[in-house]
């Protein structure tokens, strides 16, 4: 029986599935980790990776901050291998910087080039991939195994909830191994991993009805703004990816207040933006400059699970999770936008147009 050609939203479908499936298998990429800290006093984690593992490495180097409480960053792995330092203090050890590349494929040429760079300089090294076998696993002690399962498609969907549900159970083990989260905190925080997953279904729904009440106006913007602040300006920069690639309209993300120093004096009618978020410190502000957005342009939407006073343009889960892990949810409307938008335009997202073999090593 001939296999039905793989579509992006055959993969977005397919999310709750591999999320159920990354949660019941998290040992085979939770315990290696953990056993990394164990072996070394890590005081920094270095977090790399492009495109979609770049967005991804923001929210991991939030979680690592904020969850754990050591020192993080994500770095484009060219910008740091040219222009940076793992420690431009020079007060730590080598082994207690860890290097994380993330690359899906394995074969992203920056990301790779990071890794070798550091693994010659004597830094300790991890590589996430679903590859096992590709080629940044040549310069790392340590391979972890993404499992989201191989994407036929150029842009990355799956892969990309996959990597957050995988960044964000590490974090939460390590801040368990090292104290910054008791028992019951951890818990709690695998309590609200499977309540997502087990509910993702939902999510996908609501996801793709929103789309659909809202597409003619998305679909149809002269330019889309995407705006988050704390741990959503990952969502933010994800959600500006996945529109940007698949849809092909000029998408811009912003963290929430630095769009408002330069590119609002350019807002009309006819211009989207979406506001990302739920508990942090910026939320009543992202509110309040919803409604001030709306004086220039209706198109105005915010995607949430914390109860707002809104309109078919917003989109409230009806899944509530913490702050950490809802960033997984919230990545799914953009996915809609850019897959479905795609389509209804007459885009075909499993060709990539820009037909060259500049980002990636052969396979």
């Amino acid at each position: 029986m001939e296999m039905e050609t793989p579509t992006v939203l055959g993969y977005i479908n397919d999310q709750p599935r591999a999320l159920r499936s990354t949660l019941e298998n998290k040992d085979e990429f939770v315990v290696p980790f953990v056993e990394t800290f164990k072996k070394h006093n890590i005081k920094r984690v270095l977090f790399f990776g492009s495109g979609t593992s770049y967005n991804a490495s923001v929210i991991a180097a939030h979680y690592f901050k904020q969850i754990v409480g050591i020192d993080a960053a994500a770095h484009y792995p060219t910008v740091f291998k040219n222009y940076e330092k793992a420690d431009w203090t020079n007060m730590l050890k080598k082994d207690e910087i860890l290097f994380v590349g993330i690359s899906q494929s394995g074969t992203s040429r920056s990301t790779v080039d990071v890794m070798k760079y550091a693994k010659e300089n004597g830094y300790l090294t991890l590589a996430l991939t679903e590859n096992v076998e590709s080629e940044i696993t040549k310069y790392v002690d340590t391979v972890v195994h993404l499992l989201c399962g191989k994407e036929l498609t150029p842009p990355e969907t799956r892969g990309y909830t996959v990597t957050v549900l995988t960044l964000y159970l590490w974090a939460i083990s390590i801040a368990r191994l090292l104290g910054s989260y008791s028992e019951r905190q951890y818990e709690e925080a695998m309590k609200d991993a499977e309540y997502l997953a087990n509910n993702f279904e939902t999510v996908i729904k609501e996801s793709e009805d929103w789309y659909e009440k809202n597409k003619t106006t998305i679909v149809n913007s002269d330019r889309i703004y995407i705006l988050g602040y704390g741990v959503d300006f990952g969502s933010a920069l994800e959600g500006m990816l996945k529109v940007g690639e698949m849809l092909r309209s000029p998408t811009i993300g912003y963290e929430i207040e630095e769009f408002l120093h330069g590119p609002t004096m350019g807002l009309n009618g006819r211009q989207t933006i979406f506001l990302i978020g739920s508990d942090e410190p910026e939320f009543e502000r992202m509110l309040l400059l919803r409604q001030t957005f709306k004086k220039y342009t209706p198109r105005v939407h915010v995607i949430t699970c914390k109860p707002i006073e809104g309109d078919y343009r917003d989109l409230v889960f009806n899944t509530k999770v913490n702050k950490y892990i809802a960033p997984i949810m919230y990545t799914v409307p953009f996915q809609f936008v850019a897959a479905k938008g795609a389509k209804d335009i007459g885009i075909d997202t499993n060709i990539n147009p820009f037909d060259e073999p500049l980002a990636h090593l052969p396979e």
